[in-house]
């Protein structure tokens, strides 16, 4: 009888391990397409054996827990690569919208005003005393200067929607840290009672995840499940149970600064979507502009300097034909205007004589002489249009690396933690078979102990 029941008893516990790996199994298949879900795998574990008499007897099996399959160094280097390429998808974002400013061959841009405006100057030497080519050459320059105001505006309107952006992706960091911390005490607290932590791992990790593609992020291992999330400047975003909330500042320009705890971090901000951001809005932008602002300035006073040495259609000394630029060219290229409306104040002359066309034909030069520091002011503007298409050149080549590298890690990180749906039907099938064959032991065992109670009364 104890034999018989000792061996039901071992039917038993192997059938409610199997049902539990079976449990196992099923949720790896329900969670196939769940993104970031890790492999869980069922430990069966040898119970342990009884010594009866001379033998040592087992006791059958249990089911000593789930662990989920990860690899944390994998873990690491794809949050890595994924702030590598939130910095490069935004700064590429931005970078193509100002390559769209400048876009030559669909029409926008400053070549063609350049162009035309000089142009103007050398009709306007074929017939000085014409009027209606002096007007010609001012509504030229009007369009000249509308284009670099706008390219100037234009650039200004990206850097405070840019700024925005900044502001946006700060809210969502604070969102992200205060469910990491909560999902941190999840997974301590499971540990500690000794449950499976997994999907709260698996949670976890896709949090730091989506972290990583907006900030840079360092994690430090604080025992007990938890993790310590910094940026990678030592700021403190997520400490055990508690997140520290990201903050923003207006400097003096009028832009959004971020500080941590008081301190400011934005200069210190290397990964993730919101350094690609700062990168545009603080690096590029100013850049193009004072390049652009540079461009106008000086093409300003250069045409401004050879109209004061003319003389207009009344004989009368020449004038400027721009309105002066800032002190520095600062603000030159939003500024930038056209000083008159009179067609007969254009300086064409040389010496005075209406028909005199010296001074268009030196206006007119102008576009031909390094007059912006020492390059023609078409070879000037194609610097800075070439140097916006090398920068988002560069991005592009460096993210599309960068993609592969993530694609490569995250195909390995599938490999440990993916679920392959032919090993779990197969796993399938051998803990059913296992079951059932726990059962049928099972029901023989228990007839052999009703043929044993039916024998024993007539015994």
């Amino acid at each position: 009888m104890g034999t018989l029941t000792s061996a039901l008893n071992v039917t038993l516990g192997s059938m409610l391990a199997d049902e539990g790996a079976i449990a196992v199994t099923s949720n790896n298949i329900a969670n196939v397409n769940t993104p970031g879900y890790a492999r869980q795998v069922a430990n069966l574990e040898e119970s342990p054996p009884v010594p009866v008499g001379n033998l040592t007897i087992g006791t059958g099996v249990q089911l000593q827990g789930v662990t989920s399959l990860r690899d944390s160094i994998l873990d690491l280097r794809v949050n890595q690569e994924t702030q590598a390429q939130g910095q490069l998808n935004a700064f590429l974002s931005g970078g193509q919208q100002i390559q769209s400013l400048f876009n030559e061959t669909s029409g926008v841009g400053l070549q063609t005003d350049i162009t035309n405006f000089f142009n103007s100057f050398s009709q306007l030497s074929t017939s000085p005393s014409d009027l209606n080519l002096r007007q010609a050459v001012i509504t030229a320059g009007q369009n000249l200067a509308g284009a670099f105001n706008s390219a100037s505006n234009s650039l200004t309107t990206q850097q405070r929607n840019t700024d925005l952006s900044i502001t946006q992706s700060v809210t969502q960091i604070n969102t992200l840290t205060t469910q990491i911390a909560a999902v941190n005490q999840q997974v301590t607290a499971a540990q500690a009672a000794g449950q499976n932590a997994g999907p709260f791992i698996d949670q976890r990790q896709q949090l730091i995840n989506q972290l990583s593609n907006l900030v840079d992020v360092s994690e430090i291992n604080a025992g007990n499940g938890s993790l310590t999330l910094t940026t990678t400047g030592g700021s403190a975003l997520v400490v055990g149970g508690q997140s520290f909330a990201l903050t923003t500042q207006v400097n003096p320009n009028g832009l959004h600064d971020i500080y941590s705890q008081g301190s400011d971090i934005t200069s210190s901000t290397t990964g993730g979507q919101l350094a690609g951001q700062f990168q545009i809005r603080d690096q590029e932008i100013p850049t193009i502009q004072n390049s652009l602002d540079a461009l106008a300035g000086t093409l300003a006073s250069s045409v401004n300097t050879q109209s004061i040495a003319g003389f207009d259609l009344n004989g009368a000394k020449g004038t400027n034909f721009f309105a002066p630029p800032p002190a520095g060219n600062v603000g030159a290229a939003s500024s930038l205007k056209v000083a008159t409306t009179d067609p007969t104040k254009i300086a064409a002359s040389g010496d005075g004589a209406a028909g005199d066309n010296t001074n268009a034909n030196a206006l007119a030069a102008l576009q031909n002489q390094p007059i912006i520091n020492g390059q023609t002011p078409i070879s000037a503007y194609s610097g800075l249009v070439f140097q916006i298409g090398n920068d988002v050149q560069n991005a592009q080549s460096n993210q599309q690396a960068g993609s592969q590298v993530l694609q490569q890690l995250q195909n390995l990180q599938g490999g440990v933690s993916g679920v392959d749906i032919n090993e779990e039907a197969a796993n399938l099938v051998r803990f059913q078979n296992a079951y059932s064959a726990s059962a049928q032991a099972a029901t023989v065992i228990n007839t052999l102990l009703q043929t044993t109670i039916d024998i024993i009364p007539n015994s």
